[in-house]
């Protein structure tokens, strides 16, 4: 489908919308980056990962890549808050997943950074957001394994002021992507989707906040004679 139907389509959509929903769809997708993303390796918590998406979602987040290696991915729906429903969510299971996910990312050129909470990391407020950056967080009791931090370009630690030297997984999460998202909406660089991502999005989007939209989608064909009713 080439990108002036799709946006006929989105446009004959939208008309089942209310203004208010309509609204909304086009100023999160204004507010949506690509520019930072979140990986996450090897959570077994379910709350966690949803918390996780939670989060990503509610900042702006739109891509979150999950590496599963003993557990598999499940979703604590009511934690999510249909956050899955919005976020462009990359799972890699099979291969080295963890090297995988990096390679695949260091190839869209993104600047791999472990987050890591020792004296050899800098600070978040230190780290330079010039380029896109992907964030890896590791599984709930050990952290990232140790080939995604010689993996990555860079390690990186939150402040802390405590006995306890870290935070539960989803509050990391929280913590950095929420500081780095407002340090990127403060700054001169260019973290926004492009037009043509943005159409894409708002496509899917759409569909997903009517009801059975294959069959308006049909309908549409159908009445324009771009296929023929069987």
């Amino acid at each position: 489908m080439n990108s002036s139907f799709k946006n006929t389509l989105t446009l004959y959509l939208e008309t089942f919308l209310t203004e208010d929903r309509k609204s909304l769809l086009h100023k999160v997708l204004d507010d949506r980056t690509r520019h930072l993303t979140v990986v996450v390796e090897d959570l077994y918590q379910t709350q966690n990962i949803s918390a996780v998406m939670r989060s990503c979602e509610c900042v702006g987040i739109q891509d979150l890549h999950i590496v599963e290696g003993e557990n598999d991915f499940q979703i604590h729906k009511a934690i999510a808050m249909g956050a899955d429903k919005w976020l462009t969510i990359n799972h890699y299971k099979e291969n080295n997943p963890m090297l995988t996910c990096i390679h695949q990312l260091k190839a869209k050129g993104y600047t791999i950074v472990a987050t890591l909470p020792d004296n050899n990391s800098c600070f978040i407020d230190e780290l330079p957001l010039d380029k896109p950056v992907a964030f890896l967080f590791g599984t709930e009791l050990t952290g990232l394994s140790q080939e995604a931090i010689c993996a990555a370009d860079k390690t990186v630690k939150i402040p802390m002021h405590g006995f306890t030297n870290s935070f539960n997984i989803s509050n990391s999460v929280a913590i950095i992507m929420s500081f780095c998202i407002e340090k990127l909406r403060k700054s001169k660089i260019n973290w926004r989707l492009s037009e043509e991502e943005k159409e894409e999005l708002l496509f899917e989007w759409v569909q997903k906040s009517i009801n059975k939209p294959e069959l308006l989608i049909k309908r549409y064909l159908e009445h324009h004679s771009l296929i023929t009713n069987n």
